[in-house]
């Protein structure tokens, strides 16, 4: 590394880690304001709210790492170029290239340690966070498991499993009820197809029941339908049910495999499953973007124009991927091009950007 790589790094890295723990600090004290309410109807104590937000550090972290390596990139050569040390450096026969080499270096650490901490650290972080929120703070009187890709749920008398909760449609999809005696032996068992909230119950649809009464055989019976009493709401299932940001690449995957063996349909977690990998790769794309904007501001004068166009073209990339990935969800689009799209497109743009600057 030479003492140009060691300067640039020095001040690309000091940027970083103040613009994160800026971005860290507003998200949390904003994120404090909006629950504040509900912890102090619940009573929680001081512990629960600081395990609570400490909880939720790390996908602060990993949604904003892309944009503080933006900003960084952006602050970094925009005071560069104010200083005239690029020109400096151009003078030398320095190459944008090889100028850019560290800040797009550290982009892809970046990436690497994105794609570790969403796969090792924030699944169990965001886990842990809401089991805070809705059993310790809230003080839900069962917790559910996501456990071999499958959700159990523990009634006062009774066990549920189900492989596929909806939240958007108050649907289950996969029903398995077992209901205990006093003794806590099986009493009867209920398999269904899917269960539909009616706004005041739940009614169970292609219904199977299998009732065991001592030594004899078990009796079974096939119903069409079947209205259940069910203390448990679809908000209190919805609690339960993982999330594609509460899951990891390997536990998703495992999870969309099993859905397709079963024959439901996973468009929408293969959509997040793709999203999980483009967003990677985000930090490589606004980090060269970071470094153009820059120098094309040098050019056309307005450094701090370049920075503001650089910055709303940087963000515009949330909005336009949650859109694209939402079409994803629904089916409208393949997985793939939902979430891959917004990459490429951004990508092509942020290339050609950088090529014109250093010609």
């Amino acid at each position: 590394m030479t003492v140009l790589d060691r300067y640039l790094s020095r001040e690309f890295i000091l940027t970083f880690g103040f613009v994160l723990l800026a971005f860290l600090c507003l998200y949390m004290v904003v994120d404090f304001f909006e629950r504040i309410r509900m912890f102090l109807s619940n009573d929680a104590t001081l512990g629960q709210i600081v395990s609570y937000h400490l909880y939720t550090v790390p996908s602060i972290v990993a949604m904003m790492m892309p944009a503080c390596v933006l900003l960084s990139a952006l602050i970094t050569f925009g005071l560069l170029s104010r200083n005239h040390e690029i020109v400096a450096m151009k003078a030398n026969g320095i190459s944008l290239y090889r100028i850019a080499l560290p800040v797009l270096a550290f982009s892809l650490v970046a990436c690497a340690l994105n794609f570790l901490l969403n796969e090792f650290v924030t699944p169990a972080a965001n886990w842990r966070a809401e089991y805070i929120k809705y059993a310790e703070v809230q003080k839900k009187k069962e917790w559910g498991a996501f456990k071999e890709n499958a959700i159990w749920y523990k009634s006062r008398n009774a066990i549920y499993n189900f492989k596929l909760v909806i939240p958007s449609e108050n649907r289950i999809r996969g029903v398995t009820i077992h209901y205990l005696d006093p003794g806590f032996s099986l009493a009867s068992r209920i398999d269904a197809g899917e269960a539909r909230w009616t706004g005041e119950r739940w009614e169970l649809r292609d219904v199977l029941r299998t009732t065991f009464s001592g030594r004899d055989f078990p009796s079974i019976e096939r119903l069409p339908a079947l209205a259940v009493e069910i203390g448990e709401k679809p908000e209190d299932l919805q609690a339960v049910q993982k999330s594609a940001d509460q899951m990891g690449f390997r536990e998703l995957r495992n999870y969309i495999r099993k859905l397709r063996q079963e024959g439901y349909d996973a468009t929408r977690y293969e959509t997040d499953l793709q999203g999980k990998i483009a967003f990677v790769f985000v930090s490589l794309i606004l980090a060269l973007i970071g470094v153009a904007f820059p120098m094309r501001s040098e050019r056309s004068g307005g450094i701090a124009q370049g920075i503001g166009i650089g910055v709303i073209i940087g963000f515009s990339y949330w909005i336009v991927f949650a859109f694209v990935l939402s079409l994803g969800r629904s089916g409208t689009l393949p997985p793939a091009v939902a979430a891959w799209a917004t990459n490429v497109i951004l990508g092509i743009v942020a290339v050609v950007m950088f090529r014109r600057v250093n010609t």
